[in-house]
């Protein structure tokens, strides 16, 4: 349990940084987004620190994806460029997740080391509503996992990194 706890702290980065760009994701300097967008992000976040931002047009839909940081905790926002958000990824800490996700990882993946954890809130509407958690971390025999697992424990998916 005391290595499931272990985090990488500061070091904390988002998919976003972790993978960097995709290949259809293009930067964007914060001075150009959106009004919209800016100002959805600072009503919903409003002690927001803007870090990064990047614009993905797939099937001739547009989002952007805002990386920024409230406090300690960095948060990507994914929005519509009218400014409506449909998802939210909060870093947070092993401490911070249910007693059976932990119990599933620890069973799952005895001695691994969790590198980050994000909590991944969908946003229809306006509700929000937590989906699932994205757990990264390395197994005893060095494999680097992202692992999608719900609240109730069970794992969606999981895939190589």
């Amino acid at each position: 349990m005391r290595t499931m706890m272990r985090l990488a702290g500061c070091g904390m980065v988002l998919a976003l940084a972790v993978g960097g760009l995709r290949a259809d994701e293009d930067k964007v300097p914060l001075d150009k987004l959106p009004k919209a967008v800016k100002d959805s992000v600072k009503k919903r976040f409003p002690k927001a620190v803007f870090v990064e931002a990047t614009k993905e047009t797939e099937d001739g839909e547009t989002e952007y994806a805002v990386t920024i940081k409230v406090g300690q905790t960095k948060i990507d926002v994914t929005l519509t460029p009218d400014g409506t958000i449909t998802l939210i990824e909060r870093m947070i800490t092993a401490k911070d997740l249910p007693k059976k996700v932990l119990d599933t990882l620890k069973s799952r993946y005895p001695r691994a080391m969790i590198k980050t954890i994000a909590e991944v809130i969908d946003v229809n509407d306006g509700k929000e509503t937590l989906d699932y958690y994205e757990v990264v971390l390395v197994t005893a025999a060095r494999k680097t996992l992202e692992i999608e697992i719900s609240a109730d424990g069970t794992i969606k998916t999981t895939e190589d990194k």
